[in-house]
């Protein structure tokens, strides 16, 4: 087995794992900011998994989505994050 394989293997377990408990936390959080931080790592986690993917099938289209995925998470936590503190996003 090549040992890059494995190494992704192992790394998609483990962002696997990092989803599942940020999926607990964004339902069993006690404030609505925990519950907001568990969407945006849910967001990085998964942008993680996409790029794991495009290595693993060498294509760059998968690096793209990565990409718009990132952009739109950051767009839509500082939107989140905007409302709970003043109550509109747009001012």
């Amino acid at each position: 087995m090549n040992i890059l394989i494995l190494a992704l293997n192992i790394a998609v377990g483990a962002i696997a794992l990092s989803m599942a408990l940020c999926a607990w936390r964004l339902m069993r959080g006690p404030h609505i900011t925990d519950r907001v931080l568990a969407i945006d790592t849910l967001y990085l986690n998964a942008v993680a998994l996409v790029v794991l993917l495009g290595i693993r099938l060498q294509t760059p289209v998968l690096f793209e989505a990565a990409l718009v995925m990132a952009m739109l998470g950051f767009v839509s936590t500082v939107a989140l994050a905007r409302y709970l503190t003043r109550g509109d996003v747009i001012e």
